[in-house]
């Protein structure tokens, strides 16, 4: 598989997990109609997977906006991203600064800086709703390049983007659609209450929320998987599916890999990803 260079920092992304996590989804080839992913986060398993269909969806506007973006214009999203200061005064600038709306390149741009030079790509606002995570220097700004976005720019053509709770994208989904769904938690953990994610806390009702939408989906025929805490209760309300501890796993810190990480894959169906069918 290419290495793929995902353009987003983000807590609990899963581009150090795809190598464990690919053994246990379907193949672009197996998947029959779309690629679903209801808290698309930091894109990792979309980009990895490459689905020939996909539909990507998250409740944060700002992150849906800048793949809107990258997909439409990664070349005017790359010269406003190179553009801005390479100090950290000129971080504390543009993130202070309020948001000047002059186009979707522009304000995806500024997101992208943000995010790849704000301390260990955390996504937090204040209460009043302006990102407010210090600076973490310029090392991960020149990882990404022009070329990659280019390269995402090409994968997300077959995406359609959608700011949406996820409830609503699953009970959208029809036999055939594969769903991904990795949403918000502290590994080990009933629920997440403001952490690195101060506007999207998941407490334990959206579990169960979650669990009876992707219980819904699979009696519809739709074949999912889900990553999440291994907290006693989260994997009570699966009784029926497929679980399997991560190896390694997020850490307590922000871009922490740890063994016995508390963290697990569940599915709804023993399924030959290879061959795409049922065993």
């Amino acid at each position: 598989m290419a290495k793929i260079v995902t353009f987003l920092r983000y807590p609990g992304g899963k581009q150090r997990m795809l190598d464990f996590l690919l053994r246990y989804l379907p193949s672009r080839e197996a998947i029959h109609r779309r690629f679903v992913e209801p808290f698309v986060g930091g894109g990792a398993v979309f980009l990895a997977v490459n689905p020939r269909r996909a539909l990507l969806s998250d409740l944060n506007s700002e992150l849906i906006n800048l793949y809107r973006a990258i997909k439409a214009s990664p070349t005017d999203v790359w010269r406003a991203y190179a553009s801005f200061p390479s100090t950290k005064e000129g971080y504390y600038e543009i993130r202070d600064a309020a948001p000047i709306s002059t186009d979707l390149a522009s304000e995806a741009a500024r997101t992208l800086f943000l995010n790849r030079t704000c301390f260990k790509g955390m996504w937090r606002h204040n209460a009043a709703g302006r990102f407010n995570v210090g600076y973490g220097g310029q090392d991960r700004r020149w990882i990404l390049s022009e070329g990659a976005l280019h390269n995402i720019s090409e994968r997300l053509q077959s995406a359609s983007l959608m700011v949406c709770d996820f409830e609503v994208i699953i009970n959208a989904c029809l036999e055939g659609d594969f769903i991904f769904a990795d949403p918000p938690y502290r590994p080990g953990a009933r629920e997440l209450v403001n952490d690195h994610y101060l506007v999207n806390s998941f407490a334990f009702a959206d579990h169960v929320r979650l669990a009876r939408a992707l219980k819904a989906a699979g009696d519809r025929g739709v074949q999912w998987a889900l990553t999440t805490s291994a907290h006693p209760e989260i994997l009570d309300l699966f009784p029926d599916d497929s679980v399997v501890r991560f190896r390694m796993g997020t850490g307590t810190r922000p871009g922490q890999l740890v063994e016995n990480a508390k963290e697990v894959i569940i599915r709804n169906e023993e399924f030959n990803y290879e061959k795409g069918v049922l065993t």
